[in-house]
């Protein structure tokens, strides 16, 4: 399945979730810029406040891997699609590297954010939580939006996307309460393969609209 753009996508996915939730207490937390764009359109239609988890993710030296993200607040989540032994060998090998990758990632994310902010977590107590992206492929981002989540006290975990693998979809299934995605990829080309229309602003131009739309609902 191919899409015009994010927000054509964002649109279908709203279609299939507004009889349910239009009347509920939702959020959505978009897990990337780009599922910004596809959740702005699920949050009109629910008449909810849409928020961003921003992260960064901080790959194995030399290697095509991530061994973790860290997230808006400090948080760093490992990647579980990483085995324990090999988890042990990277944290030892490169214990230093990774603790300058950390403390790299959260001065930019704090620099980003500024004084607003683009996640509330006042705004997703006892909210069924909408988590969006432009494509699911990486399980890092499913474990790292899970953390980030678990000390929140929540209603149902949604996850939705127009797109997702199938080892991702194998989590999901395990992670979510409801899972709506539009189409399952065993071969995934790449997030922009399957837009038409590959814009996406900026991420400091995403952060500035988010916060503004959390300040509202504050």
């Amino acid at each position: 399945m191919y899409f015009e753009n994010r927000s054509q996508a964002g649109q279908h996915l709203a279609n299939a979730l507004v009889a349910r939730y239009r009347y509920e207490n939702c959020a959505v937390l978009a897990l990337s810029p780009g599922g910004v764009l596809v959740g702005e359109q699920i949050a009109a239609v629910l008449h909810c406040p849409l928020m961003m988890l921003l992260s960064e993710s901080i790959d194995i030296p030399g290697e095509s891997a991530t061994i973790g993200a860290v997230t808006d607040g400090g948080g760093f989540t490992y990647n579980s699609d990483i085995s324990q032994t090999e988890l042990d060998e990277y944290t030892s090998e490169f214990h230093s590297y990774i603790d300058d990758k950390r403390r790299e990632a959260m001065a930019h994310i704090d620099s980003l954010i500024g004084d607003g902010g683009v996640v509330d977590t006042n705004l997703l107590k006892d909210r069924h939580i909408i988590l969006v992206s432009d494509a699911f492929y990486d399980l890092s981002t499913i474990d790292m939006a899970l953390a980030f989540l678990k000390p929140i006290r929540t209603g149902k975990l949604i996850f939705v996307a127009p797109i997702a693998t199938v080892p991702t979809v194998d989590r999901l299934h395990v992670a979510a309460d409801e899972l709506h995605i539009l189409d399952v990829k065993e071969n995934f080309l790449g997030v922009d393969h399957y837009y038409e229309d590959n814009t996406v602003p900026p991420v400091e131009v995403i952060v500035s609209k988010i916060s503004q739309i959390v300040l509202n609902w504050r």
